[in-house]
């Protein structure tokens, strides 16, 4: 089993390379991502996260009580568009366990994309789909939610960060009581 890279760690402050379509190991690695998502709880992760300086994501914001998992694996995405009114939310990260941090966002992003067949695609939401496209591809880009929010906020997170992680947090957890 992978593990989640935790800052503050290099690697998730560097700027990822693109996957090559044709190369084998990322149907391996996006299922040991998708099972390590699942394992601790997340919407979504980026190859970066678990250490591999790859353009990767796995994303899935459909997850609810039944226990069905509909995954969807994203080679070298990009972000296209977004739009709408800017929405300041709580985010948390799984490496950056045991916190949530304001950050504004548009409401609305378009991400293209290529799937494990090297078929293009295109998605898009708002909400929590939304919100998710565009921190995982800010990890491709080595930029983490420290990097997203206001210095007051960050400051904030910085120290609430150095508490949780005093306090054991693990990835998957948002808030160390």
């Amino acid at each position: 089993m992978i593990t989640i890279v935790e800052s503050p760690n290099p690697l998730l402050n560097q700027v990822c390379d693109p996957c090559d379509l044709a190369d084998r190991e990322l149907r391996r690695l996006a299922k040991s991502m998708v099972k390590a998502m699942y394992k601790n709880g997340g919407c979504g992760l980026a190859a970066p996260q678990v250490g591999v300086s790859k353009r990767l994501v796995v994303i899935d914001c459909d997850q609810d009580d039944s226990g069905e998992q509909n995954p969807i694996v994203m080679v070298n995405p990009v972000i296209v568009e977004t739009s709408g009114e800017v929405v300041t939310e709580e985010e948390g990260c799984l490496s950056i366990p045991g916190i949530s941090v304001p950050i504004a966002r548009p409401e609305y992003a378009r991400a293209r994309f290529f799937d494990l067949d090297g078929e293009e695609w295109e998605i898009e939401g708002d909400g929590l789909l939304g919100r998710c496209l565009q921190h995982e591809c800010d990890h491709l880009d080595g930029i983490t939610m420290f990097e997203r929010c206001t210095p007051q906020a960050r400051l904030q997170a910085l120290a609430d960060y150095e508490q949780a992680q005093a306090a054991g947090a693990k990835p998957g957890d948002t808030s160390v009581s």
